[in-house]
């Protein structure tokens, strides 16, 4: 469903995570689950049974209760206190020596001890159904989300079309030209819109640990759902395991490697991490600076050309396992380098659009640096743009960038306020401003 800008309704969610009312409804081992709360209570201390069913995200009445009954009737567990009337969500639970040992043991498997995880298949059939599928945008989406932004009509008439495939979009330029800033205005448009991700997924026995505080931003719960944060002491009307988000977008640089597209194992704490491009299932995942990264360009893209092309992706367990997720992403390959330098023309193809990011024309310049001036309060006035453009472009060959008016007015503000004068387009302020931003190379 779509408003009247032709932008996806942020209230639309089609998949609820349906509520809990048995231990089979989890999906998981009771016996796995009985390990958690050993481990939770392990290093947590004494905990009453409403705190134990918030910390593994699951209900007390029908699931948490008869989790801690089967651990009391192992003598794993013992009722330190209780508060009469309450009900045994209050009683406050303690481990016994028998529970220490069992926990250390489950502990050695694995030091997860968090929120109960979901079983994968059940995450893969949740995004199927949260498909973002095709961001139908408009002309005048594209408008308002780069209203902040000055683009040439040729390259604004090519974005919009590439936001709509879902799939792929390799932005190229020089630096300091907006395309960082394009591709956070597209993330600003995915994150208008929610969705439900696991805090952690089950497979094998293993857990993979899904929601990441860093990378995706919480949501707020409709009418339909409870609270994220919320007391799960009360009427839960859907799976607590879930947490509602804004559509993800996640960006990584430098840092990306070829092991971080896969499942990381944590040698030490016995779990994995999802990888980037999981993570950022259902939105935008953002490859800035591409070329620049520890895995050749190369590489990364033999490794994205099946999920690229299929929209399914496959993970390796370091048990050697290989399992598919779908890969609802659209990826943002952002560089200044020349893509000649990247990658062939084969790659090339298997990248749906391809946008070029240039130079501003001089009135774009002049544009960008107006917009600039006004919101830093700097006086503007043309003559000085007229001496900065001949003086320090014209006669040094140098090249226009967008993100030149910012710096520039930025030098002036620094100047200005050394010089305890009023921030303004003079001659000596220009001069000084070029002076001190640009480098001669």
């Amino acid at each position: 469903m779509t408003n009247p800008t032709g932008q996806l309704s942020s209230s639309t969610v089609s998949f609820v995570p349906p509520q809990i009312n048995s231990l089979e409804d989890t999906g998981l081992s009771p016996l796995w689950l009985q390990d958690l709360v050993l481990k939770v209570l392990y290093s947590r201390g004494y905990m009453t049974g409403f705190k134990i069913s918030e910390e593994i995200a699951l209900p007390f009445a029908g699931v948490t209760d008869q989790l801690l009954t089967a651990l009391k009737q192992e003598k794993l567990i013992e009722v330190r206190s209780s508060q009469g009337g309450l009900g045994e969500g209050a009683y406050t639970y303690g481990i016994t020596s028998a529970g220490n040992t069992h926990a250390r043991e489950a502990l050695e498997r694995s030091q997860y001890a968090g929120q109960a995880p979901v079983p994968f298949e059940v995450y893969n059939e949740a995004i199927r159904r949260q498909k973002s599928g095709r961001m139908t945008v408009t002309t005048r989406t594209m408008r308002q989300i780069l209203s902040q932004l000055v683009i040439s009509e040729s390259t604004f008439q090519r974005l919009g079309p590439a936001l709509n495939s879902g799939t792929s979009i390799f932005m190229y330029g020089p630096p300091g030209n907006g395309k960082t800033s394009i591709a956070r205005a597209f993330g600003n448009l995915v994150l208008s819109q929610s969705m439900y991700i696991p805090y952690a997924l089950y497979l094998d026995g293993q857990v993979i640990k899904l929601y990441d505080a860093v990378s995706h931003r919480l949501a707020q719960e409709n009418e339909a759902g409870a609270s994220s944060t919320g007391n799960l002491r009360s009427t839960t009307r859907r799976d607590p395991r879930w947490v509602k988000i804004r559509r993800p977008f996640i960006v990584v640089g430098g840092e990306l490697t070829l092991e971080g597209l896969d499942l990381v194992f944590d040698d030490t704490h016995k779990y994995y991490e999802a990888p980037f491009q999981v993570k950022a299932n259902g939105g935008i995942l953002l490859i800035d600076d591409f070329g620049r990264q520890q895995v050749r360009p190369r590489d990364l893209l033999n490794r994205w050309i099946i999920p690229l092309e299929n929209r399914v992706d496959f993970l390796r367990l370091h048990t050697g396992r290989k399992v598919e997720v779908p890969f609802d992403v659209l990826i943002v390959f952002s560089t200044n380098l020349p893509p000649k330098d990247l990658v062939d023309e084969a790659f090339l193809r298997r990248l749906r659009h391809k946008v070029e990011i240039g130079d501003p024309s001089y009135e774009e310049y002049r544009e960008i640096f107006k917009r600039v001036a006004t919101d830093k309060k700097i006086e503007y006035n043309d003559q000085g743009l007229a001496y900065l453009l001949q003086e320090w472009y014209i006669k040094r060959n140098r090249k226009l960038r967008a993100s030149h008016p910012r710096d520039l007015c930025d030098q002036i503000l620094d100047i200005s306020s050394y010089m305890a004068v009023p921030p303004a387009m003079t001659r000596e302020m220009i001069d000084r401003a070029a002076q001190a931003y640009f480098v001669e190379i």
